[in-house]
């Protein structure tokens, strides 16, 4: 359970304690409902992350996008998950590695499942430079959420799938890989942070692989 869920919880508590006392015990019932709701939220379950070399989600939710844009000059694989209010909001490294940078951009709160999303909503930008090559992804807030915590700070290591942040209440996190690595997900598939596996890079780092050609604009869905 993440620490903001129980202060939640308890302000909701002592509300509805409140309204008990000045207008009987049914009006209490509204914000014992929902301070159960926001424990739920807040849960952060422990992850099994795959004993294997791969590319692991950083959020829980639904693939919404996949698609060859460009990053900084670069052709790569974007991976947009959108997460419902429903979903577990702990996000999490997805390759093990340095934090080489955080960049938090101020922006406007679309809903997040929209593509105009991953460009012009709130966001925090995070690289990771792992062994091989180098990924990086984005919390991004959408109508409801409003806050973006990242935990972590430049030159952190971090493990594949350790917890490094949170978006509270609905929000997306856009994925960033290198184009030689193909993703293994499509749209529509329900992915598990730390969990589901969204890339293998396998032996494409090995010396003599060749990048791919981007097709920008070619979406998964």
């Amino acid at each position: 359970m993440i620490r903001d869920g129980f202060l939640y919880a308890i302000a909701l508590g002592f509300l509805g304690a409140f309204a008990a006392a000045v207008a009987g015990p049914a009006w209490a019932i509204p914000e014992l409902l929902l301070a159960a709701f926001v424990l739920y939220f807040f849960r952060d379950p422990e992850r099994t992350v795959p004993d294997e070399e791969a590319i692991v989600s950083p959020a829980d939710g639904r693939v919404v996008d996949l698609r060859q844009v460009e990053l900084d000059g670069r052709n790569v694989w974007r991976i947009s998950i959108f997460l419902s209010l429903f979903n577990v909001h702990v996000n999490r490294s997805p390759i093990a590695g340095v934090i080489r940078n955080v960049c938090y951009t101020p922006g406007k709160f679309f809903i997040a499942s929209r593509p105009e999303a991953s460009a012009e909503n709130e966001q925090n930008t995070v690289t990771v430079e792992g062994k091989h090559f180098t990924v990086t992804f984005k919390q991004i807030a959408g109508t409801l959420a409003r806050r973006i915590v990242f935990w972590k700070k430049p030159g952190d290591q971090v493990a594949c799938g350790e917890r490094v942040g949170l978006i509270k209440f609905g929000s997306r996190v856009d994925l960033f890989l290198p184009i030689e690595i193909p993703p293994s997900v499509a749209v529509g598939d329900r992915v598990k942070g730390g969990v589901s596996i969204l890339a293998r890079p396998g032996n494409r780092f090995a010396g003599d692989a060749k990048p791919a050609s981007a097709d920008k604009g070619v979406a998964g869905g």
